[in-house]
């Protein structure tokens, strides 16, 4: 039997402030700190040898990880993964959800969160915040400028079947760091099987 532990970053800046973060790259806050160390002790007291450890590129993630692995007194190469970035919200990025709500009613809130497969705007390539202007993502054949949860669950699954799912499959522990779009994907894939 083996263990996938999914753990969602601990309270972000941005999350703090009530701001739409996806792929921009902001730290924990005090609270977040706290948050991590708690997992820290939650998961050192089930006393489960964890094999891999996974974050995504963003500070906020990689953060979460290493307090626990401290806590966990674990000195280990971590995988750091850009699928497994929070969604990308397009051009609400930076914007204060509250503030963006009143501005265009529930029910476009809610679809551009909730629906399956309704992305917010594009973020233009100019902004403040878009990953183009990031040399993490060089590399990459294609930034997103937006994503809808369809788009997110279409990057993140293939990632967890070619790099974690036949380590699951031969009994590995296993931690994972990182958003909550991310844990939705991977939870609908996981809990669908």
């Amino acid at each position: 039997m083996s263990y996938l532990i999914l753990i969602r970053h601990g309270q972000s800046t941005w999350n703090l402030e009530n701001r739409f973060t996806g792929w921009v790259d902001v730290d924990l806050s005090k609270t977040g700190i706290k948050e991590a160390e708690q997992s820290g002790k939650l998961i050192k007291d089930l006393k489960i040898e964890i094999d891999f450890f996974y974050s995504s590129y963003l500070i906020r993630s990689i953060k979460t990880l290493e307090i626990i692995l401290n806590i966990l007194e674990k000195k280990v190469k971590t995988v750091k993964a850009w699928e497994l970035n929070e969604r990308h919200y397009g051009e609400l990025t930076g914007l204060n959800k509250t503030e963006i709500k009143n501005k265009i009613g529930d029910q476009k809130f809610k679809e551009y969160r909730r629906s399956w497969d309704v992305s917010p705007p594009p973020l233009k390539k100019s902004s403040e915040f878009s990953s183009h202007n990031n040399d993490k993502y060089k590399k990459l054949k294609k930034i997103p400028n937006t994503e809808s949860l369809k788009d997110t669950y279409n990057r993140v699954i293939p990632f967890f079947e070619q790099n974690i799912k036949n380590k699951l499959d031969n009994s590995k522990n296993i931690i994972i760091s990182a958003h909550g779009n991310t844990i939705r994907a991977l939870a609908k894939k996981i809990l669908a099987t």
